[in-house]
């Protein structure tokens, strides 16, 4: 069996291999085993790999922090899975073959749904729905706003925003982003930079903006809390700059703009099972209507991981780079 092995914390493509692994046999009671068809390479997963997350597991370490599957094989006592049935996996090292886990990591899927895009919802689609519901009571018509909203979150924060009847203002580094974002119900994408403020304003004519989706830290931080109305709160996320957020003091002390900080896995640790289970048969229903969808670049075999992570690392990327640990999906 097929398994992704991380040797070292280092460059992605140099330190992590393809490796034969034991094959994780039969399910005992409470477990099932799945195959994994699809799983897709975060910034979080390059982050761990570069010893730079929150964490850094012993290594040799398994890797991947989200997966979809089929489920091969059921074990006593497991009520509500049966073989066959399309799972999303919640373990955190999904980049094998085949799985043997217990069955409260899997949500059950419905029929019909892609894998390529249940893989890639249990982060983030799910940090977009948590951070959209979690901080601002918004009603329809509010506005919101957001960087690297061609990035996977930001693609999801506009379909959610859409959804809900929100407005967003999504800022880009790339003129060639702003035209896919607008087909998806972006109402405001411009390029960030040191006036975004008083574009943001102009093109919004003036709405009174009361939460800002940071993915970026540094600088950026400083311009989005420039987008917001006095009281405004900054929810940072990413550090796609890799420096610390900015926030000036005039910002913090005479408009009241406050910064925090949102991480999908603590959030997770708080919630019981039953609510992640609605949530995300909340988010599976988004993706069944095609209200919900990451764009996916390059899919590539277990065996070709150094080339499928050095694609994920490389800057202006259209989609997503997916994993496909059982070959191409029928």
């Amino acid at each position: 069996m097929k398994a992704a092995e991380l040797k070292a914390f280092g460059s992605a493509p140099a330190v992590v291999d393809c490796v034969e692994a034991e094959d994780p046999g039969p399910p005992a009671s409470g477990q099932v085993v799945i195959e994994v068809l699809a799983a897709p390479i975060n910034p979080a997963d390059l982050l761990l790999i570069e010893g730079k997350y929150a964490t850094r597991p012993p290594v040799p370490a398994p890797l991947g922090i989200e997966g979809a599957g089929r489920v091969l094989a059921v074990g006593a006592g497991v009520t509500g899975l049966a073989v066959g049935d399309l799972v999303m996996s919640l373990h955190r090292a999904n980049w094998a073959q085949r799985l043997r886990l217990p069955a409260e990591l899997m949500v059950k899927a419905p029929t019909g749904l892609d894998p390529r895009q249940l893989a890639m919802l249990k982060v983030n689609p799910a940090t977009a729905y948590l951070m959209l519901k979690s901080y601002r009571a918004l009603a329809p018509g509010d506005w919101l706003v957001q960087n690297a909203a061609n990035s996977a979150v930001g693609n999801s924060v506009i379909r959610l925003a859409k959804a809900r009847g929100l407005h967003s203002v999504n800022l880009v580094r790339r003129e060639d982003a702003i035209a896919p974002l607008q087909a998806i119900g972006a109402d405001v994408v411009l390029l960030d930079g040191p006036d975004v403020g008083e574009r943001v304003q102009a093109a919004t004519g003036g709405a009174a903006i009361a939460l800002a989706i940071d993915a970026v830290a540094g600088p950026a931080t400083r311009r989005l809390a420039d987008c917001l109305a006095d009281d405004g709160l900054v929810v940072n996320y990413g550090l796609l700059s890799g420096a610390p957020c900015e926030l000036a003091a005039e910002q913090a002390i005479f408009r009241g703009i406050n910064l925090t900080g949102f991480w999908l896995a603590k959030k997770m640790r708080q919630k019981p099972f039953a609510d992640l289970q609605g949530m995300y048969q909340e988010l599976m229903a988004g993706l069944a209507d095609g209200s919900l969808g990451v764009p996916v670049e390059a899919c590539y075999p277990l065996a070709d991981i150094k080339q499928a992570l050095a694609h994920a690392g490389r800057a202006g990327r259209h989609g997503k780079v997916l994993l496909l640990p059982n070959g191409e999906i029928g």
